[in-house]
This record gives C-alpha cells, structure tokens and sequence, in this order.
C-alpha cells in the first residue's frame, strides 16, 4: 500500500458528546483534519481538538449545485492523501448516512491503492427512534430520501413505518442559505402520501438537536398538516403504521409459533 490513508468518521449531534472513543482516536492521531459540522460548537471544539484542523463549509456558497461541492470536498481529501498524509475527515451525525463525499473518497482512495476506511457514528435515525420512543422491529420500518420517494414512486407497506429523509429539500439541486429550500414540495409530499394515508393519519416531524440543554423538535402532526409545520434542511417525516399487517397463521405453525 502507498504512504497515506484515510479515515472518515462521524461526530454524531449533541456537540462531542456522540463522539465515539475510535473516532476520538483517530482524529487526535490524523496528520491533517478535515471536518464537516452543523453548528459553531462542535466546529470550535474540533478547531481546539486539532488547530490545524481544516473546515469545509465554505465550498457551499448560494445557488451553488450540491454535487459540484461534494466532489470539491472529495478532491480536498484525496489531495493530502496523495501527499502521504493520514487524513481524517470527520462530517455531523453518521458519516455513511447522506454523505456523498465520505463514500466516494473511500472508494477512490482504495481505488488509488492507499488504505481507507468508515467508521459507525450516530445518527440522526438513532436519535430519532431515542427521542420518539419507537422501535423500528416492532411493525417494520422503511426509509427513503424524499426526492426520491416521489420521482421513483417507491412502493412501501404502510403497515411499517415509513421514514423519509430531508423533506426540505425537495426537488433542489442547489445549496441556499434559507433554512426551507422547497416550500412547495411539501404540498406534493402531502398528495402523494394521501394516495395512501388517510388525511388525519397521524405524522411526526422531527429534527434531532444538536445542543444537550436543547430538546429535540418533535412535531405531531396529521398528513394534511405537515405543510403547517416548522420544516427546514434537517427535518425528517416519521409516519406512523396504517394498520397491523397480516397475521399468516399457516406460516407461523411452519415456523413452530403458537397460535
């Protein structure tokens, strides 16, 4: 292998206190840190953590395409890599969840023959099922992007739950400094999910916090009251099951369970 590797981890919400110690580790260890976070305290406490540490927020600037500055972040990483560097680049909540970059880096990285790897961090789904009380093996749970959702017509099972990710953002290809990217969006979310859903049906927005004396934005809402909610760039949809599914008596004696 080349002299060079890369390590990519995750600072979870709440500051550093997701932190894991592996991750800790690795980036006291890097010889170049990058770090990509969501609010000033964790940004001033990486800055003391490693002063030489370096930001990335300012490759997204207004009006820019979000892709455009993924792969800019991608080349800031491979570049110290190539220069023999181990390199730990440290992005919010999970780091393999909804970040482009971290797994693109990895991939070239190993494809350039140097050592490169991803380490777990929390969530934004682990908080949420934390913070809402909710266990997804209990009917099921299915997650999707929301764009996604809409624009491939995903099917699911509305008898599990179903998560979609970054209801914000609908349909935007760019990055804006306003917290609500699509407002109206959310009113084609609505009318998909209606096809479904009853109207009232019962549905949670839900934002993870990022501050430990600050509770976590927990909106309980029907389908048709999502649009009224606060929704920014971080909000997720949590939507309830419709109904138990199916009980399958036949297949439950297959399997030896008592009916």
């Amino acid at each position: 292998m080349k002299h060079g590797s890369l390590t990519v981890v995750g600072t979870g919400f709440l500051v550093a206190g997701q932190v894991t110690p592996e991750s800790l580790a690795s980036m006291r260890a890097a010889d170049k840190l990058f770090f990509l976070v969501a609010e000033p305290a964790t940004r001033l406490w990486l800055e003391n953590l490693l002063p030489a540490a370096e930001p990335l927020h300012e490759v997204f600037w207004e009006g820019r395409p979000r892709q455009e500055a993924y792969d800019e972040i991608v080349d800031r990483l491979l570049a110290s890599v190539r220069q023999g560097k181990d390199v730990c680049a440290a992005f919010y909540g999970h780091p393999g969840v909804f970040v482009y970059s971290s797994h693109e880096a990895v991939r070239r990285a190993r494809a350039e023959g140097f050592t490169a790897c991803m380490l777990p961090g929390v969530s934004a789904e682990d908080c949420l099922f934390a913070d809402l009380e909710v266990d997804p093996a209990a009917h099921g749970c299915q997650s999707f992007e929301a764009t996604d959702f809409l624009i491939r017509g995903r099917p699911f099972d509305p008898h599990s739950a179903l998560i979609l990710w970054q209801i914000g953002t609908l349909g935007v290809t760019t990055f804006h400094l306003q917290e609500l990217w699509n407002a109206g969006g959310l009113a084609i979310l609505v009318e998909a999910l209606c096809r479904t859903y009853p109207p009232a049906h019962p549905a949670i927005v839900y934002e993870a916090t990022h501050y430990p004396v600050c509770d976590p934005l927990i909106q309980r809402t029907t389908i048709t009251g999502i649009p009224d909610c606060q929704v920014n760039t971080h909000s997720t949809l949590w939507v309830p099951p419709i109904a138990k599914a199916r009980f399958d008596v036949d297949r439950a004696r297959q399997l030896g369970i008592p009916v």
